[in-house]
Parts: C-alpha cells; sequence; structure tokens
C-alpha cells in the first residue's frame, strides 16, 4: 500500500479511534484503586506490557532522558516493588509496538537495550515472539494463562503509540482479562496501589460488535506507523535501506571480533562500533568520496548550515570515547556528585546524535548473531550517561584553557586511546585523525545560555529545628533517635513564640467539667444500657429476637451459667472430713449414673421396639428411605446394645435388597449403592461395637462372601465352608466383581471412618472432641494464648464458647472479647452467644454485649463482648476505658488471616500489640502460622518483662497493702505468657470439584482431579501444595492413570490398591489409610519426575485433566439452568459466589424469574394471590382456635348442644374453605426451590414481619417465597439477617453472594459454586469460599462447582498456597498522638506518665482529641485542624444575616466542597481529563479548595515536608551505601576505588553537597535533595535502604500528581450527592456501584457528625458559627442520605 493510501486509510478510521478512546475514557472514573498484590499473591500471575513499562519510567517526572543509568534503576525499582509484594508476571513486548519509535531513534535504542537487559541481567520472564496485540499466538497465550491482569499504560509517547494502547486494552477486555493502568500506581512498604479497569460485559459486546472494524484499523495503524520507519530512516541515512544498515552494523560488529579477541564489556563494543559505524554513515550521507584531508576539507565548505562537518563530527565521537572511559573507570559515588549542565545541544548536533543512536540500534539488534562472542553484558544499563558527555563538552568548549588545563590521569586515558584507535581501525573509508587533542575544531556543542551549570545551593533542604521536648515515654521508645535531631534551644525564637496557654485538661470541655465524649459515646446506642431500670418492652425485643437468631444458626440448647466462688481453706481435720464426705458423694453419683444408663437403655430400647415394624416395612418398600429412617434413630440413641441391633436390622435388609437384586442373571450392570450400603453397615458394626459381637460375626462373614470377598470373609469366620463347586457358582452372580479395597476406596470414599476419639471429656457433654481440641481446652484451662490453624468446619469456634464458659464461671467482673472482621459476623457471634448462655447477673449488667460503627448495645457492662477491631482499638486507646480494660481476661481473634487484608489490617496488628491477656487467635487459611507464633511470643516477652518491672518498681515505691491492691487490679491473675501453636490439617468433608460447560445448551459437569491443575515443573521446584488432597476416588483414578502410562511401572503391582500394605485384607479401610495412600502415590509421582520420567508425569497430568471447557456466548443467562440442574442432582442447598453487589441481585431474581415461567401458563393469577397468603394463615389459626373452644363447651342444654353443633359444622366448613385456599395458594414444588416444611408458619411470619419496612424488604420475601435469597455487604442487617436465618434453616436452599458469606459467617451448605470470575477471586477468597460446602453432621462430601471460570485460574486457584501473614508497620502520626493521650490522660492516675498537638512535657493539648478522633482520615485530620485554627472556618461559615443562625446553601455547598477535599478524597486517572464528556447537571470532577484554603494547605504542606526531609537526612545515615550503589533488581554493581589520579574527574565531580538524602542513580539526573519536597518525586528518590516511604508523610496535597506529573482529579460523588440526592446519578455520571457510594457516604456523613459534636463541646460559645454551620450541614447530610 502506498503511502498516500495509507495516509487515507488512518484517516478513515479516526472515528472508530475516537470512539474507542471514548469507550475507555468513560471506564476510568469506575476504575477501582485498590492494592494489585495482597498476602495472597502466590495466584496472582499477571502481565506487564514492555512499552507502558518503558513509556512509564521515561515520563517519570525526576528522569532526564539521556541518562540511561537512572532509567534502568527506575524500571528495576518498579519490577522489585511488585517482587518484594509477590508479584508472578511476565513482561511482554510486542515486535509490532517498535514502529512507534521511528520518530525517537535514542528511545529506540533504549528500548532494545531494555530487552537485551531484562532477558540476560534478570530472571523475569520476557516475552518477544508475539507479532502484535491482535495476533492468533496473543490470544492463545491469553487463553491458556488467562492472567489477572494486563499492566498497560493509557497514553503514549505520540498519538499513534497511544492508539496501539488503546487496542491492547480493547483487545485484553474482550478476551476476558483486566486491564490495571501504569499511571497513578503507588507502592508503600506493603502494598502496591493501580487502578483496576475490569473487563466487563459492556467492553466485551463492544469488541464483539466492531471486530472486523477492530482489526481493519489495526492494520491500517500498523501500515501508517511502517511509514513512518521508511521515512525516518531516508532523514537520516538518505537513501541507505533498513537491509543495508542491518548489514553494515554486522559487518562492523564482524570485523570488532577480528580485532579484538579478548573479553570485550558490552559499553565498550557499543560505544567503539557506534562511533564508527555512525563516522562511516555520515561520511556517506554527506556525499563523500574519498578519505584524503583535503576531500574533508572540501565537504566542510559544502555542508549545509543544518549538519555538523565531518571533523565537527569526529571530535563528538572523541567525546563520546573519553566519556565512556570515564563511566568504565568512575564509581557511581563520584559520578553522582557531577555538575548539571543545562545548556542545549545545538541543532546541528542533535541531528548527529540522532544519526548515532540509530547505530546503537542497529548494532544491538544484531548482537544476539554472535552467540559465541565471549561478551559481558552486565552493563548493558550504563551505554549512555549523555549529562556526563555535556559536562565534557562543556569543559573543552569553554574551560579548557591555558589556567585550567586539566589531565585525565593514565587510566582513563589509556582506556580512551584505546577506544579511539579501534574506531580508527574500524573506519576504513577515511581517516578520522588521532586521540590527542580532543577538539580540532573551534565551534561550540552547546547553546549559549546565562547560567550554563546549575545552582546546587537550590537542592539544599532548609535547616529545620525540633522544639525540644522531654516525657519519659518519649525518651524510652525514641531516646536514640532524638539524640540526631537538631533540637532548638528553650530560648530560640521558635520556642519562645509559643505561646504559654492555661494549662487544660483535654478531657473536659472548654467551659464545663464533664468529660469529653469519645468515639464509643459517639456511636449510637439500642437503649439506655447503663439504666438498671430497662423498659421490659425494649428488654424482651432485644433479647427474644437475638436468641431465636441464634438458636437458628445452630441447634444447641442454652446453658444456665453459675458463678463458681472460691471456698475459704479449712483446717486439716475439716479437710479430712470434706474429702470423705466427697468420696461418699462421689459414689452415690456413680450408682445413680448407672441406674440412669440402665433406665436410658430400656427407654431405648422400647422406642425401638415400636419402631421396629415401621422401618423393617419401610426398608422392604424403599431401601433408601428406610435407611434414613434408620440413622435418623441411631444419631438420637446413646445405648450400644440398642444400636447394634438397629445395625444388624439394616444389614439384613441390605442383604436381602442384594439378593433380590441379583437374582436376575440376566442383568449387565448392578446396583452397587445396596452393596456400599452393606459394607457401611458392617463398617459400623466392627468398627464401633466390635466387643458386643456374638454370633452376628457369621452373619457378616456372610454377606462379604456374597459380594465376593472370600479373603475378607474367611478372615473374620474361617469355619466358614465354600460348598461344592456348583454352589460356588450359584453365588458368583452375587459378587461385585471389585477387590474389596478398590470398592471401598472408589465407592465408598466419603463413607470412610473417620479417626475419631471414643473416651468423653468431662469438660465437654455434647460430643468427643478430638485430640487438638482437647489441647485447646487445656490451653484456656491454664490461662495460656494460642495460633489455632484448622480447616473450616472443623471446630474452632468451640474454644471461643469453652472459652467463655470459663470467663463466665470465674466471676461476674471479668470480660472476654471476641473480634470478629466484619459486622455480619459480629451479629451472628452475639445472637449465637445469647441462645448458647444464661446467667443471672446483677442490676445493671448484662452478659453480652456489641460494639460496631454503626452501633454499641451492653458494650462496657457486659461480660461477653463481640466488636470489630477498629472499635476494639478505640477502647483499648480510650482513656475512660482503662478501667474497663483491666477487666479484660481473654481475647478471641476470629479469622485473624484478615491481618494481612488491604483495609483493617493495620487494627488487628495493633491490637495483638497492645493486649497483655492471654488470647486465642483463629484461622483456617494462613501459610506461616509458626512465623506469627514466634512473633506473638516475642510480644508477649516483652509484656512478661514490663509486668515485672512494674510489680518490682511498685513494691520498692507503694506500702505492702497498697502494691497488693495494685497487683489484683493490674496484673492478671495466673497469666501465662506462652504462646502455644495447635495445627490440624484435616477437612473432615471431603471436597469434590467440578467444572461447569455448556454443550448443546445444556450444563454438563466434568469432575477436577486435583492433579489436573499441576504441572511437573510445580511439583519439582514445590512439591503437592500442602492443602490439595485427594479424596480416595481420585487417589485410585491417579493409579489407574499411572498404570495406563506406563504398563511396566516397577511398583505398579505394590501400590496397586488389593495390595497396599495398609488395605491388604482389611476389611474396614480407614479415612487415614486412604490418605497414606495418597502420600505413597504422591511421592512416587514425584519421584518420577526428579528420577528422569518427566515425560510420563506430563501424560499423566494430561489425561487427568478435563477436556477444553464449552461456553456460551452468555453465560449469564444459563444461570438459572444450572441452579436447576444441582436441584435435580439434589446438590441444593448451595451458595453461588459473585463478586458484583449489583449481578448478586441480578442472578438471585434471574432465577426467579425462571421458576415463575411454567408457573404463569397454568395460574396467571398466582403472583396477586400471593400477597393473600399470610391473612389466610392467621384467618385460618383463629378458625381452628375458635373450633376448639366451641368443642369445649357442650353442655346438657339440648337447644344450647344444638346451636353449638351448627357453629361447629359452620366453622369445620370455614377451616376447610381456608385450608382449601390454602392448598391453592401453594407454590408448587417444581416452582420453588423452597423447603415448606422447614418451618413452622407462625415463625416464617416473624421472620418475614421483620423486614416488612426495608428498602429491599418485599422483594426478599418475594424471592424467599422461591427458596431463594441473596447477601452481600451493602443490605440492611436486617435483610441480610433475615438471608441467614432462612438457609439456616432449610427454608431457603439457593443464595447468591458476595464474599461477605465466605468470612466466617455460619451458613454450610451441601454445595458451593465459584459464579463469576474476578481479579478478587483469589487464593485466599478461594479456600474461604469453598470451605462452606460439606455440612459436618450432614454432609460426607461437599461439591464446589467452577462456573464461567477459565480453566488456567481454576488450576491457579487450586495449586496457590494459602497466604502468608506480613507486617503492615502501622505507625501512624495518629496513632502515636493516641498513645500519647491515653498516657498522659488515663482515667486512672496509676496509668498517668505526665500531666496531660504535644506540649513541652509530650503532652497532648488543644485540639488533639479531634485530631485523634479522626485518626482514620489521616493527614486529613491534621489539616482540617490547621484549617481550624486559622480561622478560614470562621471566615467561610457567615449567616444569612447577622443574628441568624442560618446559613445559605451557598456557604453549605462550599463547606462541603472543603470536606470533600479532605474527606471524600477519591482520585480518578488523570488521562480522564482529556474526555470532551458532558455532563450538564452532574459534578464528576471536584473543583480544586477555595484559594484561602489552598493557600493555607501549601503551607502547611511545606511545613510538613521540610520537617519530613530533614528527618530523611538524619535517616539517611543508617542507609547501606553499599546496596545503593547497585540496581535493585539486577544486583549490577556501580562499586570501586574513586579516581584520584585525574584533575579533570576531580572538576567535573565536585557537588557533594545537596545529594545526601536521595539516590545515587537519580542524581545522575541532576536531581537534589530539595526533590524530596516535591511530591511528585519523592518516592522515586529517596534512599531504598532506609525502609521509609513518602506516604507517611501526614501531607495532602491538594492536587495529587501522577509519576508523570499529571495532576489526577478526584471525583465530585460527595458533592453530586449534595446537591441532587440521587444515588442512580452517581452510579451512571460518577461511575460508582451503588454499594460503594452508600458505604463511603455513609463515612462522610459520620465524618460531618464527629467534627458538629466535638466542635460542639470544644467550643465556649454554643452560638459559634462555625459550630452552628456544622450542625445544620450534618443534619442536611444525614436528611438526604435517610432519603435514599
Amino acid at each position: 500500500m502506498t503511502q498516500a493510501a495509507a495516509t487515507m486509510g488512518l484517516e478513515d478510521h479516526v472515528i472508530f479511534f475516537r470512539k474507542m478512546a471514548k469507550l475507555i475514557l468513560s471506564e476510568m472514573p469506575k476504575a477501582k484503586y485498590s492494592s494489585l498484590l495482597n498476602d495472597f499473591v502466590e495466584s496472582n500471575f499477571f502481565v506487564i506490557d514492555g512499552d507502558s513499562l518503558l513509556v512509564t519510567c521515561l515520563c517519570d517526572k525526576s528522569f532526564k532522558q539521556g541518562q540511561d543509568l537512572h532509567f534502568f534503576y527506575l524500571v528495576e525499582c518498579y519490577l522489585v516493588d511488585l517482587m518484594s509484594n509477590g508479584g508472578q508476571f511476565a513482561i511482554v513486548f510486542f515486535k509490532e509496538a517498535e514502529c512507534a519509535y521511528f520518530d525517537f531513534p535514542e528511545l529506540l535504542s533504549l528500548r532494545t537495550t531494555l530487552i537485551l537487559h531484562l532477558q540476560h541481567n534478570t530472571n523475569i520472564d520476557v516475552l518477544t515472539e508475539f507479532s502484535g496485540c491482535s495476533s492468533l499466538d496473543w490470544k492463545l497465550f491469553l487463553e491458556e494463562h488467562y492472567p489477572y491482569f494486563l499492566v498497560v499504560s493509557e497514553e503514549g509517547l505520540n498519538d499513534g503509540q497511544t492508539s496501539f494502547f488503546n487496542f491492547l486494552i480493547i483487545q485484553s477486555w474482550a478476551m476476558g482479562v483486566n486491564v490495571v493502568l501504569s499511571s497513578g500506581q503507588e507502592c508503600d512498604i506493603l502494598r502496591f496501589h493501580a487502578y483496576i479497569m475490569q473487563s466487563t460485559d459492556r467492553n466485551k459486546k463492544f469488541s464483539k460488535e466492531n471486530e472486523t472494524v477492530i482489526q481493519s484499523a489495526y492494520e491500517i495503524l500498523m501500515q501508517h506507523l511502517e511509514e513512518r520507519k521508511i521515512l525516518a530512516l531516508a532523514s537520516h541515512f538518505r537513501r541507505l535501506r533498513w537491509k543495508v544498515m542491518m548489514e553494515e552494523a554486522c559487518q562492523t560488529i564482524s570485523l570488532l571480533q577480528q580485532l579484538w579477541l579478548e573479553a570485550l564489556d558490552i559499553r565498550r563494543v557499543v560505544c567503539v562500533t557506534s562511533c564508527s559505524l555512525a563516522l562511516r554513515m555520515y561520511h556517506r550521507f554527506l556525499g563523500n568520496k574519498e578519505n584524503t584531508a583535503s576531500g574533508r576539507e572540501t565537504i566542510t565548505h559544502q555542508v549545509s548550515s543544518n549538519y555538523l562537518p565531518l571533523r565537527e563530527a569526529e571530535d563528538l565521537c572523541r567525546l563520546h570515547c573519553l566519556c565512556m572511559a570515564f563511566q568504565l573507570h568512575l564509581p557511581l559515588s563520584q559520578r553522582a556528585c557531577s555538575r548539571v549542565i543545562i545548556s542545549p545541544w545545538i541543532e546541528n548536533v542533535c541531528t548527529f546524535l540522532k544519526m548515532k543512536k540509530w547505530c546503537d540500534y542497529f548494532i544491538l539488534r544484531n548482537l544476539n548473531l554472535f552467540e559465541g562472542w565471549n561478551l559481558n553484558l552486565n552493563h548493558l544499563s550504563d551505554l549512555c550517561d549523555e549529562h556526563l558527555l555535556k559536562n565534557i563538552a562543556f569543559y573543552y568548549e569553554t574551560e579548557n584553557t591555558q589556567e585550567l588545563h586539566l589531565n585525565l590521569g593514565d587510566s582513563i586515558k589509556r582506556d580512551y586511546t584505546h577506544l579511539w584507535n579501534f574506531v580508527s581501525h574500524l573506519v576504513k573509508e577515511f581517516d578520522v585523525g588521532k586521540p590527542f587533542p580532543l577538539r580540532t575544531t573551534a565551534r561550540p556543542f552547546l547553546g549559549k545560555k546565562l547560567l550554563p551549570i546549575q545552582d546546587v545551593s537550590l537542592g539544599k533542604i532548609p535547616k529545620v529545628g525540633f522544639i525540644p521536648m522531654t516525657s519519659a515515654i518519649i525518651d524510652k521508645f525514641v531516646g536514640d533517635v532524638m539524640k540526631d535531631l537538631p533540637i532548638l534551644k528553650s530560648d530560640a525564637p521558635a520556642v519562645t513564640s509559643l505561646l504559654k496557654q492555661k494549662e487544660r485538661d483535654e478531657l473536659l470541655h472548654w467551659h464545663a467539667h464533664r468529660p469529653l465524649s469519645n468515639d464509643y459515646d459517639k456511636t449510637r446506642c439500642l437503649f439506655y444500657e447503663n439504666s438498671r431500670d430497662l423498659p421490659v418492652f425494649n428488654v424482651k425485643k432485644n433479647q427474644s429476637y437475638p436468641q431465636f437468631y441464634g438458636k437458628s444458626l445452630e441447634s444447641v440448647s442454652s446453658k444456665v451459667i453459675v458463678t463458681q466462688t472460691i471456698q475459704p481453706k479449712e483446717d486439716s481435720w475439716g479437710a479430712k472430713s470434706e474429702i470423705s464426705q466427697q468420696d461418699a458423694k462421689s459414689e452415690k453419683v456413680t450408682r445413680k449414673k448407672k441406674s440412669s444408663l440402665l433406665k436410658q437403655d430400656q427407654k431405648e430400647q422400647q422406642q425401638w421396639n415400636d419402631l421396629l415394624f415401621s422401618v423393617e416395612k419401610e426398608l422392604k418398600e424403599n431401601l433408601n428411605s428406610g435407611i434414613r429412617k434408620l440413622e435418623d434413630f441411631l444419631k438420637s440413641c446413646k445405648s450400644n446394645s440398642v444400636k447394634i441391633q438397629v445395625e444388624m436390622v439394616g444389614l439384613s435388609a441390605c442383604f436381602k435388597a442384594w439378593k433380590e437384586h441379583c437374582r436376575d442373571e440376566g442383568k449387565i450392570s448392578k446396583d452397587l449403592s445396596i452393596a456400599v450400603q452393606m459394607m457401611k453397615r458392617i463398617h459400623s458394626l466392627l468398627e464401633r461395637y466390635p466387643e458386643i459381637l456374638e454370633e452376628d460375626h457369621k452373619f457378616i462373614a456372610k454377606c462379604l462372601k456374597y459380594l465376593g470377598f472370600n479373603n475378607l470373609a474367611n478372615s473374620l469366620d474361617p469355619t466358614l465352608v465354600t460348598g461344592d463347586d456348583e454352589k460356588r457358582k450359584k453365588k458368583n452372580k452375587y459378587a461385585i466383581d471389585i477387590g474389596p479395597a478398590r470398592f471401598q476406596l472408589q465407592y465408598m470414599g466419603h463413607y470412610l471412618i473417620r479417626d475419631e476419639r471414643n473416651d468423653p471429656d468431662p469438660r465437654v457433654q455434647d460430643f468427643i472432641p478430638d485430640t487438638w481440641q482437647r489441647e485447646v481446652l487445656d490451653v484456656v484451662d491454664n490461662n495460656e494464648s494460642a495460633v489455632i490453624v484448622a480447616p473450616t468446619s472443623s471446630g474452632k469456634t468451640y474454644a471461643s464458647y469453652y472459652c467463655m464458659e470459663k470467663v463466665l464461671k470465674e466471676s461476674d467482673e471479668g470480660v472476654v472479647v471476641y473480634v470478629a472482621p466484619t459486622k455480619v459476623l459480629v451479629g451472628q457471634v452475639a445472637a449465637t452467644v445469647q441462645n448458647r448462655f444464661i446467667k443471672k447477673l446483677p442490676p445493671g449488667s448484662a452478659l453480652c454485649g456489641t460494639f460496631t460503627r454503626d452501633y454499641h448495645y451492653n458494650t462496657l457492662n457486659c461480660q461477653v463482648l463481640i466488636t470489630e477491631p477498629a472499635c476494639f482499638e478505640v477502647l483499648l486507646l480510650d482513656p475512660h476505658c482503662q478501667k474497663w480494660v483491666k477487666r479484660l481476661r481473654y481475647v478471641i481473634f476470629d479469622e485473624v488471616h484478615c491481618l494481612g487484608g488491604e483495609t483493617g489490617g493495620k487494627f488487628w496488628e495493633h491490637l495483638l500489640v497492645m493486649i497483655r491477656c492471654p488470647f486465642l487467635v483463629l484461622s483456617a487459611t494462613i501459610s506461616n502460622p509458626k512465623l506469627l507464633t514466634e512473633w506473638l511470643q516475642s510480644v508477649k516477652q516483652y509484656w512478661r518483662q514490663e509486668d515485672k518491672m512494674m510489680e518490682e518498681k511498685f513494691i520498692s515505691e507503694v506500702k505492702s497493702d497498697q502494691c497488693l491492691n495494685f497487683l489484683k487490679d493490674n496484673l492478671h491473675r495466673d497469666q501465662s505468657y506462652e504462646v502455644r501453636l495447635v495445627l490440624y490439617g484435616e477437612r473432615y468433608n471431603d471436597l469434590e470439584k467440578h467444572i461447569c460447560s455448556v454443550k448443546d445448551n445444556d450444563i454438563c459437569f466434568d469432575h477436577f482431579h486435583p492433579c489436573a491443575a499441576l504441572t511437573t515443573d510445580h511439583i519439582e521446584k514445590y512439591g503437592f501444595p500442602s492443602d490439595l488432597t485427594l479424596s480416595p476416588q481420585d487417589s485410585v483414578q491417579l493409579y489407574d492413570t499411572m498404570v495406563q502410562v506406563w504398563e511396566t511401572w516397577p511398583r505398579a503391582q505394590e501400590l496397586s490398591p488389593e495390595e497396599f500394605v495398609l488395605f491388604k485384607n482389611k476389611i474396614v479401610i480407614k479415612k487415614l489409610d486412604a490418605r497414606k495412600y495418597e502420600e505413597n502415590l504422591k511421592a512416587e509421582l514425584t519421584r518420577w519426575i526428579k528420577n528422569g520420567k518427566v515425560k510420563k508425569a506430563k501424560r499423566v497430568l494430561k489425561k487427568l485433566s478435563p477436556n477444553l471447557v464449552s461456553s456460551s456466548d452468555d453465560m449469564v443467562k444459563m444461570f438459572p439452568l444450572l441452579v436447576e440442574k444441582l436441584r435435580q442432582m439434589d446438590k441444593l442447598p448451595a451458595i453461588f459466589f459473585c463478586f458484583k453487589s449489583v449481578d448478586v441481585e441480578e442472578r438471585a431474581k434471574s432465577v426467579c424469574a425462571f421458576l415463575e415461567n411454567p408457573e404463569r401458563k397454568s395460574c396467571s393469577q398466582t403472583d396477586q394471590c400471593h400477597s393473600y397468603a399470610h391473612d389466610i394463615n392467621k384467618k385460618l389459626t383463629k378458625a381452628e382456635n375458635k373450633v376448639k373452644r366451641l368443642k369445649k363447651t357442650f353442655g346438657k342444654d339440648k337447644e344450647e348442644s344444638r346451636k353449638l353443633k351448627l357453629k361447629l359444622t359452620y366453622g369445620a366448613e370455614y377451616v376447610n374453605i381456608l385450608n382449601n385456599l390454602k392448598e391453592f395458594l401453594k407454590i408448587p414444588e417444581e416452582c420453588s426451590y423452597a423447603d415448606v416444611n422447614a418451618l413452622h408458619t407462625e415463625t416464617l411470619e416473624v421472620v418475614f414481619k421483620r423486614v416488612q419496612l426495608t428498602r429491599k424488604g418485599a422483594e426478599l420475601k418475594a424471592l424467599a417465597q422461591r427458596g431463594i435469597g441473596y447477601h452481600h455487604d451493602f443490605m440492611y442487617f436486617k435483610e441480610r439477617e433475615f438471608v441467614e436465618i432462612l438457609f439456616a434453616e432449610g427454608f431457603i436452599t439457593v443464595v447468591t453472594a458476595t464474599g461477605t458469606l465466605a468470612l466466617g459467617i455460619h451458613m454450610p451448605c451441601k454445595s458451593v459454586v465459584l459464579a463469576q470470575d474476578s481479579v478478587y477471586l483469589d487464593a485466599l477468597n478461594y479456600r474461604q469460599m469453598s470451605g462452606r460446602a460439606g455440612r459436618r453432621g450432614q454432609d460426607l462430601l461437599g461439591d464446589v462447582y467452577f462456573f464461567d471460570i477459565p480453566l488456567p485460574k481454576i488450576k491457579r486457584l487450586i495449586t496457590s498456597n494459602v497466604p502468608e501473614l506480613r507486617g503492615q508497620f502501622p505507625l501512624s502520626i495518629s496513632l502515636v498522638l493516641r498513645l500519647m493521650l491515653l498516657a498522659s490522660k488515663g482515667g486512672d492516675p496509676e496509668d498517668a506518665k505526665a500531666k496531660g498537638y504535644l506540649d513541652e512535657e509530650g503532652n497532648p493539648m488543644r485540639f488533639a482529641g479531634l485530631v485523634s478522633h479522626l485518626h482514620g482520615q489521616e493527614p486529613s485530620n491534621f489539616v482540617f485542624v490547621s484549617f481550624l485554627m486559622k480561622g478560614l472556618f470562621h471566615n467561610l461559615c457567615q449567616p444569612i444575616k447577622k443574628g441568624s443562625q442560618l446559613f445559605s446553601p451557598s456557604v453549605m455547598e462550599k463547606l462541603i466542597l472543603v470536606l470533600a477535599n479532605l474527606f471524600g478524597r477519591k482520585y480518578i486517572p488523570a488521562k480522564f481529563q482529556d474526555a470532551n464528556f458532558s455532563f450538564p447537571q452532574s459534578e464528576v470532577i471536584l473543583d480544586e479548595l477555595p484559594e484561602d484554603f489552598k493557600a493555607a494547605l501549601q503551607e502547611y504542606n511545606l511545613k510538613v515536608m521540610e520537617d519530613f526531609a530533614s528527618f530523611l537526612l538524619i535517616a539517611s545515615k543508617l542507609a547501606n551505601m553499599k546496596n545503593e550503589y547497585r540496581l535493585p533488581l539486577s544486583r549490577t554493581k556501580f562499586t570501586g576505588k574513586e579516581c584520584e589520579d585525574c584533575q579533570l574527574v576531580s572538576h567535573l565531580m565536585n557537588c557533594k553537597e545537596g545529594r545526601v538524602a536521595i539516590s545515587p542513580f537519580v542524581c545522575l539526573s541532576g536531581n537534589t535533595d530539595g526533590d524530596l519536597l516535591r511530591p511528585e518525586t519523592l518516592n522515586r528518590v529517596i534512599l531504598r535502604t532506609i525502609g521509609i516511604n513518602g506516604t507517611q508523610a501526614p501531607v495532602l496535597w491538594s492536587q495529587k500528581l501522577d509519576n508523570r506529573g499529571r495532576g489526577m482529579p478526584l471525583n465530585a460523588y460527595v458533592l453530586n450527592f449534595y446537591k441532587h440526592g440521587s444515588l442512580t446519578r452517581l452510579c451512571q455520571d460518577n461511575g460508582m456501584p451503588m454499594g460503594q457510594i452508600l458505604k463511603l457516604l455513609k463515612d462522610f456523613a459520620l465524618n460531618i457528625q464527629t467534627i458538629s459534636d466535638f466542635l460542639s463541646e470544644l467550643c465556649k460559645d454554643e452560638h459559634d458559627n462555625v459550630v452552628l454551620a456544622f450542625k445544620q450541614l450534618s443534619e442536611l447530610f444525614q436528611e438526604k442520605l435517610r432519603q435514599v
């Protein structure tokens, strides 16, 4: 295609390019800014676009182009930050993407160098084989590996590259891969935050509808960029073609190989070859044909003024060689001190340098052709230092005079001469001259500038002094740091200028002597909990429903708790008498117990006798139904003698059924379910009642004989006679033709008996605890702490209740705190506690209380507190609550893996460090529990030392009796400081995995073998994941596959099920035996891989893999069919997990619509009739009760009896009519998933009534009638409880949910379906969600289904390890202030360490309380107080008229604008500002602060940054400079002995000041310590080894800048809501999900309320304008929020 045609094609597609860009821009406000890499990153494989990485680092504000080493430092820092957070990724460079750089030859060579560097000097997987983002290979790669996301830049260096990135984004979305923007990323100590733009149905639809246009437009774009290559090359090399240049580069390298035989550094090679090739090409470019000096002179006169003469080009190459000699000899420590020349190159020089960069590129492109060459590529990152070149050039053209003639030194001179001589040898067309002099021409290469050298003094940080502070706490913890800080003297102006204010206690009002309220006081109370005379109605209402709720969650009867009193010691005679009395009492109890057991046996025997006939009859009619009835009786029966009778009846029935089933000799296949039931009974009899089996052994042996298990039968009864051949042949027809071991593994896997203890524990009444559970009980009994890691539904929570019971029994004062991660779990646990325990307490005390951010109830007057981490932290740090803190006896942390979570993790860490009482830490998903335990043990040891020191101090200072009182109050009695680790890894239920696929518009299920998720590489490197377990069926399948693959496998016989040592001739194979068989098979497969049988192992894994998953274009439409299929397979109840609250609701409604469709054909009025259902139930109950009363009133009066009889007749008819109508209103069974028999009608009405006034109540009730519900975090708590109760009771059997049901919520089910893919579906969430499957006591097997989840992701989820917990480093300025408040203002004088922002004695003062109570909003809390103290709010908040207490809408709106800039900060990617979207009635981008507020903010930021930078200067002394002189990823060293014999080096590298606290790599671009004050460069220039991040500084920039220096606008969702009050508009225009909006608006409202309340309390004048304005705003905003 010609250039004109290509251009025309490009213009034709411009409209589509705009359309594509508009789609991407419209998605940006919806992008979620979150942590890319959580602590469960093992499964998070992703891909980085290499060109986006290059562009992002090039545009970094700290980088100056031409400084390669600084560029590579930025690249490696970025990659190391990802890798240190656990990122697993590959970097892709598309071949076609190279076309975008043809106008920038300097970047073309840099890109090539970057690829080579990453390939040769790092272990990163670099992909360069894909031609473009639309290629088939790339699409296949995405399908096969399915990365979590692709990191892409939203903007390129030019329009062509931007369009290429847009195509890459669109193609990724089309393949279902999410996109992460490379701009706006931010890394702190533990997190890596970025904007995630998810692949949505809308995006996929766009790609599908425009598939042809996209492909055509992409091809046109590539053709256009290819044309640019030809034009760019022609402008520098005229008629020389690409191929010719490649050949010239090859020849140059080949010639150098012949001349330079020893090992070479890549820097020398590129320098010499590039200079020689550039001179040769430039010589041709100028048209020179001769190599004589006179010829050169002729050309010099003919050259256009736009080009350098050849001699000047030679001089420039000499300078370049000298520059390279400097780079080879100077360590980074010297180069970092280089002067910065800011004069630009003249135009002629730029032209030649571009040509040279082209030559660099051609040389680097051909390096791979010479693989045999001994070439050292370590220093690929340091090929160009343009700033050093400018420095040298400036010296030789400006400073190299007689007065300043500096020598080069021997080593540099020798190396430079060596390099230039090789250039001379490689240029054969003409003589390039000798090495010296370096400049043979006089014309300057640099442009003239008034100040050509950068003033280093501008980069110095202003000296800041710290106000002196003396405090015991500060001296103890940070005294060593304080010594190094520049402390001001007491007479310094900054100190004396501080006004001496009257000492005020921060805990008191400025004008009253009432305590200042705190976070706890601000939380809504359900009613007056401290009152001794609580309203009876409220008490009944608030206690009865939680008990009902708790009872629905678990069928446990309430236990009455009685406080155990400690008896006083008696004398020895009294003690002996007591012992004899106890012995007598014990014998009496034993006799009574035996008598009770005998009566129990007789009673149960009678019950069985009564039931026997009906059971035997049902067993004959329907074996399965009869067995279920029989097993139900066994669950409630306790007598072993009765149980054995029941089991024998079941075995006899199964035996008869099996004989009947097998009599027909024509049967091809047998129903093995009958044989399974026989073996279940045999297992139970032999394992549970071996001592009391008598003659039953013979019958059991007979059953085994009939099943064909002759060896097993003979081992049980050796006297069994086989009979003649005819008889044996007759009996063979009953055999199942499978070995007994294989049969048990393959068909009875989930029925295999678990190894359980049968010795009761007196501490546990309801069940027999396992060994690990007894260990936990011992921990609690000994007042120890423990980390408990056990699978979901294994019984961890019982330890919590045992701990609560212990504390309740000890006294009426002790408190146990249960810390739950979510409000949902708080509600559930509180209800369960209130159902489990009953205790009579003194007036004003309560057994159970709760505290969440939304409400508190009996918080400080209860014995069992259920709360969230943040709320518990509030209580621990509240000075008023310290007496309550001393009452703590135990703390239970449930789901402690949340310690590693993105939000809230810091609170867990704070709590674990601060609590002094024993604790229990519970989780099912921690991979490093030992490390966590060691850390917690170290914390406990610290508290042990502190307690010991405190005890010694008070013993020495206080009188004996006072000391004892103190110890009684402050030291926990009998507390142990030990922290035990309790591990248990065995799930009670096996989990079967299935993949759902769509074939012929039907849902199909394929079993997924866990080994299919593995690769041989994974097994070789890491082994089998610890929690990747196989069911017995999976083990048999693995063995069979291994035998198929390797027919001569030496160990095939040894590991066959029938010959395996633990199975051979064993009647009862236990679960533990099967687990050992699994371990042997895993070890054998691993041995195959390590012994060179990798190909065979790969074939095994491939055969175990399911077939390719077929899917529908619209899997969402197939969702109702999936639910229906599971119902047909008896796999309900089930939870269907999605990740968007909107989708959760829509999926539930789609299932309901699916059920309604067939019903409407037969009854169009059904929906209308549903509203009468509950009324009819009420009338029916009333009528039945009336009939019963009438029957009781029959008398002797005949007339009266006749009337009553008539009324009875009418009443009976009325009841009959109501019953018929009720039957008519019933939803047909096939049109509902509800189990109508699960709940009584009255109970159902109570539950339904609770949500009748809620926002989603009507919808939830309609769904519940169909047995459907949905559950997510943004529902009202009553609505969530509604679903939880009905699901736990079994009425609802289908629930769609987000992760709220995965985190510790007690809602076990038969099946779990992962019904939506998301970046948030990771290894941890997968384990939490799948752990819900399988109800202990009901299901022996749990099923996990993957629906619409790509196969590569399924494999990663299964094989990934559970998360490792890492510390959050949760220290903040607000936390320090809160701790200082606590230390100085403790409610108990014994806690006070000082008198009580901080004064010179370290005491918080003035607005410190307000700052600390807004601690969750740091640094906005500090900024708000600074605005308040400057009087800005008083200037703003002017009433409508003088004397009025009302404020105009404009004032309120401006106040909202200020507060939104402080407390409603949600950023939008900077690129969105390029969008030309119109929102005439909405606010999408938030306006900046008013000018006065903006100026005050800048002043605040400057002060903070000066302090922070001064701190960094001090911290820089702790830096490991050895590592600072290395690239962080490749570890390439740039150290060495400093060059001292070169005067020129000393002259050029003399700028050491102002470069102390920043990385030496960034100094190469002219950065100084002053750049620590710039927000866009702070994190890029800071020293990495001091472990400090710029995000730790409490600054709030008015406009956040991305790494390109572009301003990132704030989302105006708060202001938009305040103006219009429409959530729908916020969803549409501001691009935020409904649930997220409600949560953020609620948080914002709470912040305004907090500020309003505190200002009211702190201000003396209750009519103060600021106080009134905030009160009015708070009421207005709350009202708007209530309306939606």
